[in-house]
């Protein structure tokens, strides 16, 4: 095979071309190049006679009538699909109705056709043109990500005022790989698994839409490739290597050969592990790690029990919230979490507080954007500013819990005083349920704190004396004590949960349960990479809960570790103070 860096624009295209890019969706996909053209479409400008304003604003509003049924059909869209990428589509849903009815966009167009006389189309563009300028200017990776969104809206309308058809993917080739500039989470969403093999995009990082739903979809995909379209042509063979972040164009016959190995061995280990489904995961000098799915909608209950998980470690009750108008009634919320907790038949279900507000927006709270989303009001902040949401929610679980195993984790808990608030509200919630005589759990669920803030981390000895249980998130607690968003493309490499800092908070909270003896679990993107598997077991920590798909590879992990020697190996890494040499002395310990 080839070292990195292939040809560049001007050599033969029989040159093999090898691209680098940020791996988002694991696996190998070897198929036929399929250029994807987002679908610009020229704009002419045209002056109007004053007696055709109101036909043409009339035009307009007609066109984006029909972009609505588009949205519409695309939430039907997101209906079907599971996972976080139904999800991700139902946020995309809100914010594309929301552009679509009476919003500055509206407005604006209707403005510039009334006051400068222009026709609809190209209204249409300096309005969306002017928006995103103005997206792009902000100091917020969130805002300036969403230009992406406004651009999709922009061309939904200009082909609805043009009644151009917009179909992309009808005549793909046989396992297309899909190579564009960038990819909408619309046009993701067209994807079909069974006709494409994988997707590499110039623009998007590992925590945006288009790459949520490439996982969820199985997609192998490399996003982030500033230099992919620079020798690819339609009809060349291409493989896209989405673990290791490498996309292939015209590989050489070698290449191609041990690529081909590379998938074959890839799709057998697949298989192989699917057969640990009801294997116990045990060291190998007999520890028992409980190994548990986190999960964002209901209907994910089937792929949880499928893939061997204990139960469910983190239950995302956001989608309670979104694509709706209105709040769900307590009656709304309890019968859903009880059809989750009956399916997973006894098994224990973790369910988190709404952890809506800042970025993930929820209408029907009448939430918005503050000029910090990740450091505003979000999670409990909210739950205790709104105490009639928290109630209602949490009267929901605690009903719920009367047809099975429950526990009750409380998201984004900086001080004692907060999770002390959210125990006098369940402990009102309990009263009011009592005297209605509503069946519930006895005992009552345990109420958890969930570790995501490093303030929360330095303080948890006195958190675990109120907690009954801790959950450490690891994805925000490293962005919090590095102080880098890793969906900003700009400071995404510097993110590295192998920071001394980071693993000191870890083992400071593990620390902290131990010794207030409550349990204590890892339910963040480390807990489901093997890599990180021998470190967080040395670190104390016997409960990991990760997506379903990882299960059984974290599982195999555990049953070839010796726990002793992964304990040793966590001494060692907590005495060094470069996250350099902590890689190299996990990597090493896995080529044991």
């Amino acid at each position: 095979m080839t070292t990195k860096g292939g040809s560049r624009p001007g050599e033969t295209p029989d040159r093999e071309i090898i691209r680098d890019g940020l791996g988002v969706s694991r696996g190998i996909a070897i198929g036929t190049l399929y250029l994807h053209d987002s679908g610009t479409i020229a704009v002419p400008e045209l002056r109007i006679a004053a007696n055709r304003i109101e036909s043409e604003c009339a035009r307009f509003m007609a066109a984006a009538d029909n972009a609505g049924h588009q949205v519409e059909q695309l939430q039907s869209k997101a209906e079907g699909l599971g996972g976080a990428a139904g999800e991700e589509l139902g946020y995309l849903h809100d914010a594309y109705r929301q552009m679509l009815h009476g919003s500055r966009l509206i407005r604006g167009v209707e403005r510039r056709i009334k006051g400068e006389r222009i026709n609809a189309e190209a209204a249409v563009q300096q309005e969306i043109n002017e928006i995103i300028r103005g997206f792009e200017a902000m100091d917020d990776p969130y805002l300036a990500a969403r230009v992406a969104d406004i651009r999709d809206i922009g061309r939904r309308l200009l082909r609805a005022l043009t009644n151009t058809a917009y179909r992309p993917f009808t005549a793909l080739p046989k396992h297309a790989v899909i190579v564009a500039e960038e990819m909408t989470p619309a046009d993701t969403a067209l994807l079909d698994p069974a006709q494409v093999a994988g997707l590499a995009t110039i623009a998007g990082g590992a925590e945006g839409h288009t790459a949520i739903m490439a996982r969820s979809l199985g997609l192998p995909s490399v996003l982030g490739i500033a230099d992919l379209l620079a020798g690819a042509h339609g009809g060349e063979t291409v493989i896209v290597d989405g673990t290791n972040g490498l996309v292939i164009i015209n590989p050489l016959p070698e290449t191609l050969a041990f690529y081909r190995r590379e998938r074959a061995a890839f799709l057998k280990a697949r298989r192989v592990l699917a057969r640990l489904k009801d294997v116990p995961a045990i060291t190998t000098d007999g520890n028992r790690i409980v190994l548990q799915a986190n999960m964002e909608l209901p209907n994910e209950v089937g792929a949880v029990l499928e893939s061997g998980a204990e139960g469910i470690g983190l239950l995302r009750s956001e989608f309670l919230f979104m694509n709706r108008d209105d709040v769900p009634s307590e009656d709304e919320q309890y019968e859903i979490l009880k059809d989750v907790v009956e399916r997973m038949g006894g098994r224990t279900v973790t369910i988190r507080t709404f952890d809506a507000g800042g970025d993930k927006l929820a209408p029907a709270l009448g939430c918005t954007i503050g000029p910090n989303p990740a450091l505003g009001l979000r999670a409990i902040r909210l739950g205790l500013a709104r105490q009639d949401l928290l109630e209602d929610q949490l009267a929901a679980i605690l009903r719920a819990s009367a047809h099975g195993k429950v526990r009750i984790l409380v998201p984004m808990i900086a001080t004692v005083g907060e999770l002390r608030a959210t125990r006098e509200v369940m402990n009102r919630v309990v009263k009011r349920l009592r005297a209605k005589a509503a069946p519930m759990a006895d005992p009552l669920p345990p109420l958890g704190a969930m570790i995501e803030i490093p303030g929360a981390a330095l303080s948890a000895d006195a958190i675990a004396w109120h907690a009954d249980f801790f959950a450490i998130g690891t994805n925000d607690l490293t962005q919090y004590t590095l102080a880098i968003d890793r969906s900003d493309e700009a400071v995404a490499h510097l993110y590295n949960s192998l920071h001394p800092a980071v693993l000191r908070l870890i083992q400071f909270s593990a620390l902290a349960a131990t010794r207030a003896r409550i349990p204590v679990s890892v339910c963040g993107e480390i807990a489901g990479d093997p890599r990180y598997t021998p470190l967080l077991l040395g670190l104390g920590i016997r409960d990991l809960s990760m997506t379903t798909s990882n299960v059984p590879v974290v599982k195999s992990r555990i049953r070839n570790l010796d726990l002793a020697a992964a304990e040793a190996l966590a001494r060692t890494i907590m005495d060094q103070t470069d996250s350099g040499r902590i890689a190299q002395l996990l990597d090493g310990f896995g080529e044991q």
